[in-house]
């Protein structure tokens, strides 16, 4: 009788422990799938600084200081531009099907108040997010969606480049109402390129931040922090 009470304990350990691991494993899935939803783009460290192209603008008597920080959000990038435009780009590919949000925090310290940014002597921006999707043998033929802190327009206001209209520039935060303020903005890309550029895009190959104030010849202090693209 002891005997079999011990088998039928043993089973009803067994058949719980088999639950359990079951349930380990279902957790670790969905663990691993939300942090799968998320990719980062940059992580501003001393490392990867060293790695991200400077992309230089023709014209522009300077390039732009880009320096690195913290604070208790975490590492951040600073971008002091006087009469300077040059731009830090990486090369990565994200599939916009699964993370089609673009998501950035950043900050305008010193904006650039009173210039025409549709114009070509006024398209100027104390930050800006670059996001491009390569469609021929060279730059030029590239599509940009270019989001922007504004310093002169109303959120959501967009228009082409008064360079090319290969690429949008897009408002997601401006100094108007925002000025030396911390904002975290959301963007679907995917559907941005579908609107603009009349692309239903698989994915993008690359992401570029630039401060640049060439143009107007004034100057501007920005930061960027926790740039990522999201599934929602």
């Amino acid at each position: 009788m002891f005997k079999i009470c011990q088998n039928h304990v043993l089973r009803i350990f067994l058949k719980n422990m088999n639950t359990l691991f079951k349930f380990i494993i279902v957790v670790l899935f969905f663990t691993n799938t939300v942090v799968a939803e998320e990719v980062r783009v940059f992580e501003f460290t001393e490392e990867e600084f060293k790695t991200l192209e400077v992309r230089k603008v023709r014209g522009a008597e300077s390039n732009t200081e880009y320096t690195l920080g913290s604070n208790d959000k975490g590492n951040y990038l600073k971008a002091t531009a006087n009469n300077a435009a040059s731009g830090l780009g990486k090369e990565i590919k994200i599939d916009l099907n699964r993370t089609p949000y673009l998501n950035i925090t950043w900050k305008v310290e010193k904006d650039l108040k009173g210039i025409d940014e549709r114009s070509k002597k006024g398209h100027d921006y104390a930050a800006r997010v670059f996001v491009v999707k390569k469609t021929g043998a060279t730059p030029l033929s590239n599509r940009a969606m270019n989001y922007v802190f504004s310093s002169n327009e109303e959120v959501n206001v967009s228009h082409p480049s008064p360079y090319t209209k290969k690429s949008i520039d897009f408002v997601l935060a401006t100094t108007i109402d925002n000025l030396n303020e911390w904002v975290t903005v959301k963007v679907n890309v995917k559907k941005h390129f579908r609107e603009f550029h009349d692309l239903d895009l698989e994915e993008i190959n690359g992401v570029a931040i630039m401060a640049d104030t060439d143009n107007s010849k004034l100057s501007s202090i920005s930061y960027y922090q926790n740039i990522y693209f999201s599934a929602e």
